[in-house]
Parts: structure tokens; sequence; C-alpha cells
């Protein structure tokens, strides 16, 4: 429980950020944020792996970046469910999809599933390096 919290408020985080940055994105206050994220949330649970499969020869032939107009329609879709919080096109979604994927996918890298943040740090022991010139 304490990993889906912490990756709630880092998908939050990243969709704050993506208002920020995306002109084209609106968050009137912090409740409609909040149900926002919610949705976005349950809508990439259930919905998203459904388009995934069903566009998987549009993900092949693109080389992936159709996911980009899967999670840009995703947050269409919560645009049109939430009162509150607005996005103002296609491209304004493709942008924010790309940057919360960005910014949580970064911060996800240094959360376990148990909600633990992790650093992995390598020690090279006895290795020299040597300069030739």
């Amino acid at each position: 429980m304490k990993g889906f919290l912490l990756r709630f408020m880092v998908t939050g985080l990243a969709v704050l950020v993506a208002s920020k940055i995306i002109s084209g994105i609106h968050i009137d206050s912090v409740a409609s944020g909040i149900v926002a994220v919610l949705v976005l949330a349950i809508l990439n649970a259930l919905v998203r792996p459904i388009l995934y499969l069903l566009s998987a020869p549009f993900i092949v032939v693109t080389l992936g970046l159709f996911m980009l107009v899967i999670n840009g329609f995703l947050l269409g879709v919560v645009s049109y469910l939430v009162e509150g919080f607005q996005v103002d096109g296609f491209w304004p979604a493709v942008g924010g999809a790309v940057i919360i994927s960005l910014v949580s996918g970064f911060m996800n890298m240094f959360i376990a599933e148990r909600g633990q943040v992790e650093v992995a740090m390598s020690h090279s022991h006895g290795r020299k390096i040597r300069h030739i010139n």
C-alpha cells in the first residue's frame, strides 16, 4: 500500500510538472488535480493495456511512438471526465503524456515495490584506470 501511495504521489507530481511545462494543460484546483490523477491511474491500469493490445501492429510499425498517441488520448479522456482539469487539444495531450512518462518513469526508478526509495551504487575495487596519451 505504501508503494501505491508513493507512486500515486509521483504521478501527481508528474501531472503537475506537465501542467507547468505544457501551456495547453490546466489544473484549476488541488482537488481537481487529485481527481485527475486518480482517474488517470484507473484508466492506465484498466484501459491502457487493452488499447495497447488492440493497437499492437501500429505500435510495432511506429517503433513504439503510437503509445504516445494512446497516452495522450487517455489524458484527453481524463480532461473530458474531470471538471477543473483541461487539455486543450491533441498536441498538448501528447506533450503532456511525454512529460508525465518521463518524470514518473525517472522518479519510479528509485521506488521499490514495497514503497522504499532505492539507490544503487557500484564501486570498482582494485581497478586502476590508466590514461594513454
